[in-house]
């Protein structure tokens, strides 16, 4: 079985979560099981192996869950991409629309320096708002977009042709 069946075999599908008609895909039997998480990590780190990153943005919160290993194992360095109003300090804000609103997300200033490749990480891939938001964050810096991860995408809602002129998108499992 390959990293992405054993993942996909974790995930479970719930219908009419948050709402009549979605059918939610919930990530955390893949947490909750260490050789389901070993495969979703050693799935990601091949994904992106190649993408000449040298730091990575994780999204909150999920993305957290990805993207500190994979700094970890790389050696390299985890910025925090958080909701407004969350981190101490000088930070760097985006707003971005959301299906009804908006959202804003930020990062310590500093983190992000001209230079920097950054892989973007996040639990799943859907319209590609958010992680195109952090992308806006990445090249407001000054940095370069390496990539975006993600464990799952939703292939039917068009995220990846929203990402794609961005950079390159790697997602382990596809639905």
């Amino acid at each position: 079985m390959t990293h992405s069946e054993r993942v996909a075999a974790a995930i479970r599908a719930i219908p009419d979560f948050p709402k009549p008609g979605i059918l939610f895909r919930d990530i955390t039997p893949v947490m909750e099981d260490p050789e389901a998480f070993a495969a979703a990590m050693a799935g990601l780190s091949g994904l992106v192996a190649d993408a000449g990153w040298d730091k990575i943005a994780a999204i909150e919160a999920r993305g957290f869950l990805f993207g500190a290993p994979l700094a970890r194992e790389a050696g390299k360095p985890l910025v925090l991409v958080r909701k407004a109003g969350k981190l101490p300090g000088e930070t760097r804000s985006v707003s971005y629309d959301l299906e009804y609103g908006q959202a804003a997300i930020e990062v310590p200033s500093g983190s992000l320096r001209t230079g920097d490749r950054v892989l973007i990480i996040d639990d799943l891939l859907a319209t590609g708002g958010t992680a195109g938001a952090a992308a806006e964050l990445v090249t407001a810096a000054g940095a370069e977009v390496a990539g975006f991860g993600f464990l799952v995408e939703l292939d039917d809602l068009g995220g990846r042709s929203v990402l794609g002129p961005l950079g390159p998108v790697f997602s382990l499992v596809h639905y």
